[in-house]
């Protein structure tokens, strides 16, 4: 009896993995198709010479080679790295600061929270034109603002020493969902520690540095690690306003005045399709996943650190 019952359970769990399989196959299919096997064979195109009209021929690590003595792919790493590191701490305080005010308690609390999320969904082209418009050193409103105090307003988007800087200012308009994830994590800091340290005399200053931040010092890595990721795919914006900048054309393959706005992706979009060096763009997209690996690792450490040394923590 318990053998009949044993080979049943068996068969039973046989049948419910197949159906798992079954519903999972779909995806299986679109992962092996759209996912795998394109990303193997742009490891191996990494290693070729080929353009959408001659067929790949091996090349070895020369591609690999030429990013390394590349002058554009060492400026477009440094602007893409001076986003990465400058933009992404800016873009974390002001979501934080963001999250503590809108954590109080008041009437029109949720208006206020939708208000500053908005931007988040707003199409990226569409928020990046409004920007170009806004960043004019003539009739823009950002110009316009600084001069009230005597400020003379620099040339935002074609000033080199000032571009990158428009790029940072653009971002922290759109931080509504770090601003949310903040948020909640504010919420999830138990109310006995503030309670507590009320009760010991603590002020407004001492219970932010002790309790606040280190309960939510995971959430802010995480999202640092998120933002920094984000970063290395930073290009929606640029080609945007280098096109707008250009008028559309060949000269589109620019990255802006002095290429101080050319970033790392946008290099590689136009290695493939403006130069179509299909191989050495994809050498160049390898190169940037293990960069990203890299960086992704020490954030990881860096994350369980300080959840180890954060509140509740040994």
């Amino acid at each position: 009896m318990l053998k009949t019952t044993g080979v049943k359970m068996k068969k039973s769990e046989r049948r419910d993995n197949l159906n798992g399989f079954l519903f999972a196959l779909p995806w299986i299919i679109g992962f092996i198709c759209f996912s795998l096997i394109p990303l193997l064979t742009s490891l191996y195109y990494s290693f070729t010479s080929f353009n959408p009209v001659k067929a790949p021929e091996w090349v070895g690590l020369e591609n690999y080679q030429y990013l390394l003595k590349d002058p554009l792919v060492l400026k477009s790493l440094k602007n893409t790295l001076f986003m990465a590191f400058v933009s992404t701490p800016i873009n974390l305080f002001i979501a934080m600061l963001l999250a503590s005010l809108l954590n109080s308690k008041y009437k029109g609390r949720g208006f206020v929270r939708t208000i500053f999320f908005m931007p988040s969904i707003i199409p990226m082209i569409a928020a990046t034109m409004v920007w170009i418009w806004m960043f004019d050193p003539t009739y823009g409103y950002i110009n316009r603002i600084i001069g009230m105090v005597g400020i003379h307003g620099p040339a935002w988007l074609v000033n080199p020493a000032y571009t990158k800087w428009a790029l940072v200012l653009m971002g922290t308009w759109c931080t509504g969902t770090t601003m949310l994830i903040c948020l909640a994590a504010l919420q999830n800091v138990p109310r006995s520690y503030y309670e507590s340290a009320e009760i010991d005399g603590a002020n407004a200053v001492s219970k932010f540095f002790r309790i606040t931040l280190p309960g939510v010092a995971p959430v802010l890595v995480y999202q640092g690690i998120l933002n920094i990721i984000n970063s290395f795919q930073y290009f929606t914006q640029v080609y945007v306003i280098i096109n707008a900048s250009s008028g559309g054309g060949a000269s589109n393959a620019g990255g802006g005045p002095a290429n101080s706005i050319l970033m790392y992706p946008l290099y590689l979009f136009n290695t493939a399709f403006s130069y179509m060096k299909m191989g050495r763009a994809s050498a160049m997209a390898w190169f940037l996943f293990l960069i990203v690996c890299i960086l992704t690792y020490i954030m990881t450490k860096i994350t369980k650190k300080v959840s180890n040394n954060g509140m509740g923590g040994e």
